[in-house]
């Protein structure tokens, strides 16, 4: 069912130092900072061969990222992405077999302009998951 990982997301105290790190120090290429207002944070991606990586920083005061930040002050990997055809019938099925959806269980609009979905971590040994459609 799930396809490629598209990318792991880092939650980050202050993106500009972030991004700064995997340009400057580690020599990758990143894009400018986004704000996803529908989501509550600011991405920068980070291209790398066979993935991406995500930064995420807090975007206003609701911002998952900043609950995430709050337990986490230096930030931390907050989630994985991986790529799914069709994300209603992996939802269905997911579902079926007792796994919890995130919000209101539809799709929402992405940093990628796709349809994505989060599963309960508690479901996927503790980890955060993130369905795109591919």
């Amino acid at each position: 069912m799930i396809g490629r990982l598209n990318h792991v997301a880092i939650a980050v105290p202050d993106i500009e130092a972030a991004t700064a790190v995997y340009r400057d120090t580690l020599g990758a290429h990143v894009s400018q900072a986004t704000p996803q207002p529908d989501h509550g944070v600011t991405t920068v991606f980070i291209e790398l061969p066979n993935t991406k990586i995500e930064l995420l920083e807090p975007l206003g005061e609701n911002s998952p990222i900043a609950k995430f930040l709050e337990k986490n002050p230096s930030g931390g990997i907050h989630h994985v992405c991986y790529e799914v055809d069709d994300i209603l019938s992996a939802r269905d099925r997911l579902v079926s077999q007792g796994a919890r959806v995130l919000g209101d269980g539809e799709p929402k609009i992405g940093a990628h302009g796709k349809p994505v979905l989060f599963l309960h971590p508690k479901d996927f040994l503790g980890t955060l998951t993130e369905l795109e459609q591919a």
